[in-house]
């Protein structure tokens, strides 16, 4: 074990914020720290590394342990270049190497004792120098800046030129360099394309020390993590696993807590009715064993009713008008800014009810795209063509069109005066704005706030062309899931640019990807996308008559065949005619006819046997995990689902043997 986190307590202002905080991470173990936004997980962060005190609590690290810290936002001031200041982290291998070269000089001119002085303490240096992978050094560096999105012309800029972002990029890529024995990272996927996204997961996959990350990117932590910490109501609980695996296993521990609440409620209810009867017998001895069941019932040890996910709230949103089924056509665009070719004759068509992402890396033109088609800049060249009863609904990251003095509450109602209070709260109760969050001023939320805000408005518009850019930025996960199941539910059409491959892969009916000045083709959604990219990149990248989605276009299953297998099965059918004498066995033949029925019977009486067996241990089960101890114990929790998961299977197998010996 490399880190030990118990029992932490903390508060701002009289508000706790984290309590009884605990858990663990082992020596190589990835482990993601998830919870909404507020939830206190940055702040569990700076208490770890040492940035804040806890108001109680114990943190423990391994003996010797080193350690690394990204934070989301990098004040990185420094007249370095990008490669100068990566170099800033070999500095100590550098250092041996100067030594070993000055060494190597001197040793030229020594003889006898002094060389053999010389020879030892170079070989010292040399194994040193190996150990830190100093022949290496420089292509490390070069490989973790090219992951990281930078090219080599972008090597030399200067720190101070640099963008936030870019910034933040750099000292990830000295972070990485510094290979400490545990790294935590806070919102590492912020400021990376997918390409370095990609990167980023294959190298924590396979570095050596522990990984902690706290992230709302949940195709990224399904691919890196095997542990999920989340914190939920200033609380925590640890699942073992990655993001798919802690969402089911929280909806079972939720749906136990919430049965064994149920149950009960129920059977309250039915002592309380049997008091009432009781007393309305009106007799000595009634009202006796009534008050009897009223301390009964006073001493019950009361459950408390689960705190649901608030996304749960599900709503449905409906265009004012139904477009045409031609919803946008797009010919022949493009756009430069200076010497900087983005796109070129680019043509596609988006179709209603789809909903399309336009993927790609950063600075390939995918945000002008989108502000073309809101004429909010012009393109170089093209033609744009809306179809029949097209209103289109513009989200753009900014968040622009909302009043900062407002209330959250008053931006909607006035946006949509025809709406009941009712309405406008059961709207921003689906966007997770309840009871007095609904009157905060807009400009003192934060930029994920403002995003659900605006979102929730532009879902209520009479919109049925959507066009979103980075709509998941700054979301929390359960923000993030809300706007997934609006979109699907949407009967409009939907065009948007991200880079949250998640959110991507249960959006998307089709991917137009923008690389080399060409948009690729795919129908299907991000996992069908990876699938494909390979073939579609190696058959049509730089192929200028490639157009995606018109009558040119060639889409990832271009190129291949499917093949449907018919099957010509012949059944040979025999039929028998005997005579009256034909139809009577020997004596033999009936022992033998009795012996099969014998075990026919013997086998149905143990499958039947069997399958009462496995009904009753269902049962069983089912009581097991309507009991406390049981689905607050997630391991005990997982190990009855599983058993009960064959045990169905097992019922399966069974009730077809007892169809087949009951024929």
């Amino acid at each position: 074990m490399i880190l030990s986190c118990n029992n932490i307590n903390k508060s701002f202002v009289g508000k706790q914020v984290l309590t009884n905080v605990s858990f663990h991470v082992n020596e190589g173990e990835k482990t993601a720290i998830i919870g909404v936004n507020g939830a206190g997980k940055s702040t569990l962060l700076k208490i770890i590394i040492g940035e804040m005190s806890a108001d109680s609590g114990d943190i423990t690290f391994a003996k010797g342990a080193t350690m690394g810290y990204l934070a989301q936002h990098q004040a990185l001031t420094s007249h370095h270049s990008i490669y100068e200041e990566l170099l800033e982290v070999k500095k100590d291998v550098i250092e041996l190497y100067d030594r070993m070269r000055a060494l190597e000089l001197d040793m030229k001119e020594a003889t006898g004792d002094e060389l053999e002085s010389m020879l030892s303490t170079y070989a010292r240096l040399n194994h040193e120098f190996e150990l830190q992978n100093g022949y290496a050094y420089q292509s490390e560096i070069t490989g973790i800046l090219k992951g990281l999105g930078f090219t080599e012309e972008e090597f030399s800029k200067s720190i101070d030129k640099l963008s936030g972002g870019q910034k933040t990029r750099v000292a990830l890529g000295k972070l990485l360099l510094t290979a400490p024995d545990i790294i935590f990272l806070d919102e590492p996927t912020n400021h990376l394309d997918m390409e370095s996204i990609a990167w980023l997961e294959n190298y924590l996959l396979n570095y050596r020390g522990a990984v902690v990350i706290v992230a709302h990117d949940r195709y990224f932590l399904d691919k890196i993590v095997t542990k999920v910490v989340e914190i939920e109501y200033t609380k925590s609980q640890m699942y073992l696993g990655n993001y798919t695996d802690f969402a089911n296993k929280k909806a079972l521990v939720r749906e136990a807590q919430l049965k064994n609440y149920l149950n009960q409620q129920k059977e309250i209810k039915h002592q309380e009715e049997v008091i009432a009867k009781l007393r309305s017998f009106n007799r000595e001895k009634s009202i006796k064993r009534a008050e009897s069941r009223e301390k009964m019932l006073d001493k019950i040890d009361r459950i408390e009713k689960p705190i649901m996910e608030q996304h749960q709230i599900s709503i449905k949103l409906e265009p004012h008008n139904i477009s045409g089924n031609d919803v946008l056509s797009v010919k022949g665009l493009s756009k430069a800014f200076g010497p900087k070719q983005l796109f070129t004759d680019l043509d596609f068509e988006i179709k209603r009810e789809e909903k399309v992402a336009i993927i790609g890396n950063n600075g390939t033109g995918k945000t002008t795209i989108l502000k073309i088609l809101n004429g909010l800049i012009d393109a170089d060249s093209g033609e744009l063509r809306l179809g029949s009863k097209v209103k289109i609904g513009y989200y753009d990251q900014e968040h622009q069109v909302l009043s900062p003095e407002k209330t959250i509450f008053d931006e909607l109602q006035d946006t949509y005066p025809n709406m009941t209070n009712t309405e406008v709260r059961n709207i921003l109760a689906a966007f997770l704005f309840t009871n007095d969050d609904v009157f905060k001023r807009i400009k003192e939320l934060s930029g994920g706030e403002r995003g659900r805000v605006s979102l929730a408005k532009l879902m209520l518009s009479e919109a049925n062309l959507l066009i979103l850019d980075e709509p998941t930025n700054h979301l929390d996960i359960a923000s993030k899931e809300i706007l997934e199941d609006a979109i699907n539910n949407y009967s409009g059409t939907v065009l948007y640019v991200s880079h949250d491959r998640y959110f991507i892969n249960r959006t998307a009916t089709r991917i137009l990807d923008l690389t080399n000045n060409q948009l690729l083709n795919y129908i299907g959604n991000y996992d069908y996308y990876l699938e494909k990219k390979p073939e579609v990149e190696r058959m049509y990248l730089g192929s200028n008559s490639f157009k995606a989605g018109s009558s040119k276009t060639t889409s990832s299953t271009t190129g291949t065949t499917t093949a449907s297998a018919s099957t010509t099965s012949s059944s040979i059918q025999t039929e028998t005619v005997t005579d009256s004498s034909d139809t009577k066995l020997d004596w033999k033949q009936q022992k033998e006819q009795q012996a099969k029925e014998r075990k026919r019977q013997n086998e149905l009486k143990k499958v039947e046997d069997e399958i009462t067996a496995c009904e009753t241990r269902n049962e069983e089960i089912d009581s097991l995990l309507a009991l406390e101890e049981v689905y607050t114990d997630v391991s005990r929790l997982l190990e009855l689902n599983n058993e009960k998961k064959s045990i169905e299977e097992r019922l399966e197998e069974l009730l077809e043997q007892w169809e087949e010996l009951s024929m």
